[in-house]
């Protein structure tokens, strides 16, 4: 007999019980696992005591302080990344970087199309659904663990939130192949999404700030005119055969 698909965990925080209930019978139509929060301030509790796959909360509700929820999630020991969507009426340039920066993996504008919404998570949980078996791979100093999600470098755990993880896996699994930022963003965010090229920048650039401490950066190389790649340069490979 073939083997029983797990289903994937998805909280839902908002405080219109209407709107989230919709929401938790489309997702559930679509085989996800869902549960319903109204209150905020459960939100972190929740998150500790049963992590789930993903998360999608409304980013302004009353007394819930969204910044320090991300933060309280991406400093969580979980067994797998917890992935995290935000859904807002704030349409403001700023407000939709500032959150990024913060360590969300996406913010849609409320109202927002449920398929979209649908086909985002969907994207977001796929590497995570469809992986046959653990892998490790291996760059230099770096190491990425899918069995347990973790990144490391000399050792050292590199806290990465779901896109930056997405992101670097999929490279690594292709060393010195250069992907053009459209392919980026089709591998990472879906072809379905309203992403643009300059995202694949912003992230790039994030996760090369995170490896820094690491003197790691230097693996995720700029190809003019077409993309990037994960490349070990020479001195990191003979640096790593003396570790």
């Amino acid at each position: 007999m073939p083997a029983t698909k797990i289903q994937k965990q998805i909280l839902i925080v908002d405080r219109d019980v209407a709107a989230a209930e919709v929401l938790r019978q489309v997702l559930s139509g679509a085989n996800f696992a869902t549960r319903v929060i109204t209150e905020g301030a459960a939100a972190g509790e929740a998150v500790a005591n049963r992590p789930p796959d993903l998360v999608i909360f409304e980013w302004n509700m009353p007394g819930f302080d969204s910044v320090e929820f991300i933060k309280s999630v991406r400093r969580a020991r979980a067994p797998r990344p917890v992935r995290l969507i935000i859904l807002s009426s704030l349409t403001a340039e700023h407000d939709v970087v500032n959150a990024l920066e913060y360590g969300a993996d996406d913010y849609l504008f409320k109202p927002c199309s449920l398929r979209e919404l649908v086909a985002r998570v969907a994207v977001m949980l796929r590497n995570v659904r469809d992986e046959p078996a653990s892998r490790e791979l291996v760059g230099g100093h770096l190491v990425l663990d899918s069995a347990t999600y973790r990144v490391t470098a000399h050792g050292r755990l590199i806290n990465l939130r779901g896109v930056e993880y997405r992101l670097l896996e999929f490279l690594m699994a292709h060393p010195e192949r250069a992907f053009n930022r459209n392919q980026l963003l089709v591998r990472i965010w879906g072809a379905d999404s309203d992403v643009d090229e300059r995202t694949v920048d912003v992230n790039v650039q994030r996760l090369r700030k995170l490896l820094s401490d690491s003197g790691c950066e230097a693996y995720l190389q700029t190809v003019r005119g077409i993309g990037y790649r994960f490349a070990v340069p020479a001195a990191s490979r003979a640096d790593s055969s003396f570790d």
